[in-house]
């Protein structure tokens, strides 16, 4: 049989290896589904979007003289106002020599494709309604939206590349009576409107605004059982209050559990969207979010919901420990090797096989001739829709852990992850 090694997690206290097991696949035919070819329509063929620096020396002559004259322009405007205030965004004085002043002030240029008077109206529009609504001083407020923390939209976690990560879950508005509790009326809509504005404005605040700095969010939108036309108003609300008032701050915008009729829907809405725009949406359809999410994720930053290890309350600990990842064919076997566990130690682990439908089991073997094996997890069937297992042992003698997953009855390659920790005894 063949056998390969990804790289373990770096090891606490004991040395790990995950071998697949090779075994002979079965022979499954290969058709696309109408829900395929739909997908690969909705599936976008654009670059992919490169995020600009911010460096001045990056710049394009006629970009820098477009900033200088924004500059210009933005300051002759506030002296013929009436308020004595210098303009400011994020606690940024724009008309300063702050380097922070000039990364702001491009992204409403990139916004408007450089065109200064266009993005003087811009800027201007957005930091009336900055103060009309309240945005400066919006994260002391308590809105009262207990119930939708870390469900309907919500950040946490980080990407491969710093970026702070926005999650935004509509579905639960199916049920009519939630839906009716916080969509009801115009009032009830409008201070939906502000919560959503303080959750982005608390990933806002974690951004450095600095060239070469993270200056940007990842949003990841969940379509799953998001209701079509209850939600229309609110997400054109939420659309074109962003788009207008938060230029440039989001550096990829990534959909998962994308329905079959997202094709038909992107379609409609493509023709108003800008090539740069449409560059930086990733598409994943159900059963493809785990491995989506890892491309820009790592394990341990995705929300177990999504195929990752990370729960909130694993934050009460300090950053999230580091995972391995590796996958699993199809019609192979996985079985990680936690080996030099001493007699008396504890050993914890967690695992999580993207869209699961495999069959999962641990075991222990201890060292010693004539010991028996210890059956730690019985083999049994996960589901697609489980969370990362999450489970610890402690030994009496010395021996090896081995955690097994089973995907020889599917044809499909997953992507997986996982970590661990062991602690000695502490007995003397």
């Amino acid at each position: 049989m063949e056998s390969t090694q990804p790289p373990p997690p770096p090891p606490p206290a004991a040395a790990a290896a995950a071998s697949p097991i090779s075994t002979p696949k079965p022979p499954f035919p290969s058709k696309k589904s109408f829900v395929s070819s739909l997908m690969e329509v909705a599936t976008l063929r654009s670059p992919s979007f490169k995020e600009d620096t911010y460096f001045i020396s990056h710049l394009k002559s006629s970009e820098r003289k477009a900033l200088q004259d924004l500059k210009n322009n933005l300051s002759a405007a506030t002296t013929t106002t009436t308020t004595t205030d210098s303009p400011s965004m994020w606690g940024i004085p724009l008309l300063s020599d702050d380097e922070r002043a000039d990364v702001i002030l491009l992204k409403f240029l990139r916004a408007r494709d450089f065109k200064v008077p266009d993005s003087l109206t811009m800027l201007q529009k957005s930091l009336q309604w900055r103060s009309e609504f309240g945005a400066d001083g919006i994260l002391d407020e308590d809105l009262g939206f207990k119930e939708l923390e870390g469900v309907v939209a919500y950040m946490q976690g980080y990407d491969r590349e710093g970026h702070p990560v926005c999650y935004n879950a509509y579905g639960v508005f199916k049920d009519k009576e939630i839906y009716e509790k916080i969509f009801g009326d115009d009032e009830k809509l409008k201070k939906f409107l502000k919560w959503r504005v303080q959750v982005l404005e608390r990933g806002i605040n974690l951004l450095d605004f600095k060239p070469g700095g993270i200056n940007s969010l990842i949003q990841v939108t969940d379509l799953k059982n998001m209701p079509k036309r209850e939600l229309r108003v609110a997400s054109n609300s939420i659309l074109s209050l962003f788009q207008d008032n938060y230029p440039e701050l989001v550096a990829r915008k990534i959909f998962i559990n994308v329905p079959w009729y997202f094709s038909i829907l992107y379609s409609m809405f493509s023709p108003f969207l800008t090539q740069r725009t449409k560059s930086k949406f990733v598409i994943a359809k159900e059963g493809n979010v785990a491995e989506t999410l890892y491309k820009f994720i790592r394990p341990e930053d995705v929300p177990v919901q999504y195929g990752g290890l990370n729960r909130p309350s694993d934050l009460q600990n300090g950053p999230p420990k580091p995972a391995s990842e590796f996958a699993v064919k199809g019609g192979e076997k996985v079985n990680i090797q936690i080996e030099g566990i001493e007699g008396g130690a504890t050993i914890t682990w967690d695992i999580v096989v993207g869209g699961w439908e495999l069959e999962y089991s641990a075991e222990f073997i201890p060292i010693a001739d004539g010991s028996y094996t210890i059956a730690v997890e019985k083999p049994r069937r996960i589901s697609a829709n489980e969370e990362a297992i999450h489970n610890s042992f402690t030994t009496k003698e010395p021996g090896k852990m081995v955690i097994s997953v089973d995907n020889t009855a599917s044809r499909r390659k997953k992507v997986a992850a996982y970590r661990y920790i062991v602690r000695k005894s502490t007995a003397i």
